[in-house]
């Protein structure tokens, strides 16, 4: 076992085993911080013919072994990595890992009111990581049959139960563990064992949940996740799934027992470790940060705000394998507004449908770019929409605490999304972080979720989140040098000022004084979008608003502010918010697009030019 004393702790492993591929990073302490040095990886091993996930993991880390010329992994391939260190080039510190292996974390929620508890064991779960794949309620509209049916179809890895404040509802709850009685589960993974349940709900109904459900499942009891209707208390049950996780979704995945005795602290599913370094990232800057992960099946969402993380998962939204999802939930219309040129409906569904059925092709002419990136724009705005549905203050906090009257009324939750309060928005997944020109990726995240006021727009390079997540619950340091300094690639800063006028109307000007003394100013009008280049370091920066636009000091005030620049530079989008200006005839649509495009240099325009004409 490595010695866990961060001051002690000069070199890292880390790996991520994802469902496809393996990841491996080295990070070294180099001139009194820590740096990524190198990264390898492999395919993951834990289906068939191999079934074991540490081969994967030893292939990842022998490339690394290889690049840099140093041994990390025992000869006795049952023992893993070399943990402490013997010598400068054999071992490491710290050995960590996540994993997403096999589907993840897999669970149900049950709770008595559906917009009240269910919907805070919505957020326990999925800050832990999970994939909720449904959530019950006694007033969900379904009938018991049609609940015990689901909970035996979906087999989920586990069940977090909630209801009932101190004092409150003991029968909903009972009712809510006979119906898992009832279905009688059985866990996704492995034979001969209990599906884990967790109770997280009112304390007077702990004997009867014990009393139904302690001889048929294993049963874990927490405290309430929420104690009285003003307080929700996530941080116990949270805790519980990841104890749940370790000993029995990663017990019972091929190899992981060996993996668990190498790793020096708990293996953590790749969401919630993704989540961690961005409550780490907010924290240390001490800002309200947005972070997306768009991948070919789903895009998770993550979001601080008011101190408060909260993660959605759309399993339904991604841009491979549930691609004509996203064209069905955002319909033609949407799609088709973000395209410079005419295409035919039929031949983009085609299009969609030809991606989902060879999830692993990639564009290869420029208009099969810009339509994958305008499907991107969709299901990027699609999940936020979603997340800022969830991400909201306690429903139900100024109802009276009858369990008959709360069923009559909906929830009274506002989100707590405020993008004009939005410090930094971090972008991953392939789409984001492998576009042909990092330009595109930042006007992909500024159309989908239109950053109000002054924004840092970022994208991390190469997916090194979720062990950098891991590594923030023991050395937060290191995972912040690394991940600011290595990870994410700085896009520039988007400053939006929020109003509407007419098209060409005075709307901002942006004076800059860039870090070589020279002075750039921007007038741009309403409905455009520019730029000042900044590749590197910082300006000192002065926004004049027009008159009836808001740039985060309200209506028509002047704003002075430090802003850093990356590789889009300073991003004056004048085109409004909620809702964007964008003209609804095809021929100003398309003119106005490739205004935009020519401003900030996101496509070649010679060639998306010959698209528009014909």
């Amino acid at each position: 076992m490595a010695q866990l004393n961060p001051d002690k702790i000069q070199s890292i492993i880390a790996t991520d085993c994802g469902s496809t591929t393996t990841k491996a990073i080295l990070i070294e302490k180099v001139d009194g911080e820590f740096r990524l040095v190198s990264r390898g990886e492999a395919p993951t091993t834990v289906e068939a013919p191999f079934e074991d996930v540490t081969i994967g993991v030893r292939n990842a880390i022998r490339e690394i072994e290889e690049l840099v010329g140093k041994k990390f992994l025992q000869d006795d391939e049952e023992r893993g990595v070399l943990t402490p260190r013997v010598e400068p080039n054999k071992g490491v510190d710290l050995y960590l890992s996540t994993s997403s292996a096999g589907g993840g974390l897999q669970m149900m929620v049950a709770g008595v009111v559906k917009n009240m508890t269910a919907e805070s064991a919505e957020r326990a779960a999925l800050g832990a990581g999970a994939i909720v794949m449904d959530a019950i309620a006694i007033n969900d509209g379904r009938q018991p049959y049609q609940k015990i049916q689901r909970i035996r179809e979906l087999r989920p890895d586990m069940i977090l139960v909630s209801g009932g404040i101190a004092g409150g509802t003991i029968t909903h709850v009972a009712e809510l563990a006979e119906l898992i009685a009832a279905a009688e589960p059985r866990p996704r993974l492995g034979i001969g064992y209990n599906l884990p349940i967790i109770y997280a709900g009112n304390k007077d109904a702990r004997s009867y949940v014990q009393e139904i459900l302690g001889s048929k499942t294993d049963l874990r009891i927490v405290d309430n996740l929420r104690p009285v209707l003003e307080e929700e208390v996530l941080g116990p049950a949270r805790h519980e799934i990841h104890n749940l996780f370790m000993e029995h979704v990663m017990a019972q995945a091929p190899g992981y027992n060996k993996l668990m005795k190498w790793a020096d602290a708990p293996i953590m599913p790749t969401p919630g470790a993704v989540g961690l370094i961005i409550e780490n990232t907010a924290k240390q800057e001490k800002i309200s940060v947005i972070g997306v992960d768009i991948g070919g099946a789903t895009t998770d969402v993550f979001s601080v705000f008011q101190d408060k993380f909260n993660r959605t998962v759309s399993a339904n939204l991604g841009m491979s394998y549930s691609i004509c999802n996203v064209l069905t939930e955002a319909g033609d219309e949407n799609i088709l507004r973000w395209v410079p040129f005419d295409i035919n409906r039929d031949d983009l569904r085609n299009r969609v449908r030809n991606k989902m059925i060879r999830p692993t092709t990639i564009p290869q002419t420029l208009e099969d770019l810009v339509i994958e990136q305008a499907m991107a724009r969709e299901a990027l705005r699609l999940a936020f929409e979603h997340h800022k549905d969830l991400a909201v203050g306690l429903r139900g906090v100024q109802q009276k605490r009858d369990i008959s009257q709360t069923f009559e009324q909906s929830g009274t939750g506002e989100t707590l999304v405020d993008v004009m309060d939005l410090g930094m928005l971090i972008g991953s997944g392939g789409v984001l972080s492998h576009a042909p020109r990092r330009i595109q990726a930042v006007l992909m995240m500024l159309d989908a979720f239109q950053p109000e006021g002054i924004t840092r727009l970022t994208v991390d390079s190469i997916f090194m989140a979720p062990q950098l997540g891991v590594l923030s619950t023991i050395h937060p340091v290191a995972a912040n040098d690394v991940f600011q300094k290595d990870c994410l690639i700085r896009l520039g800063t988007c400053i939006a000022p929020v109003g509407t006028a007419k098209e060409g109307d005075p709307c901002v000007t942006v004076t800059a004084t860039l870090p070589d003394g020279q002075q750039v100013e921007k007038s741009v009008p309403y409905g455009s979008i520019d730029t000042i280049p900044l590749a590197d370091g910082f300006a000192e920066v002065v926004i004049r608003p027009a008159r009836g636009f808001d740039v985060g000091e309200g209506r028509g005030h002047e704003v002075k502010a430090t802003l850093e620049g990356g590789v889009g530079g300073l991003i004056i989008d004048a085109r409004g918010r909620q809702p964007l200006y964008l003209p609804e005839d095809t021929e100003n649509r398309i003119r106005k697009l490739l205004e935009w495009y020519k401003a900030l240099d996101v496509y070649p325009m010679d060639v998306l030019a010959k698209y528009a004409k014909k």
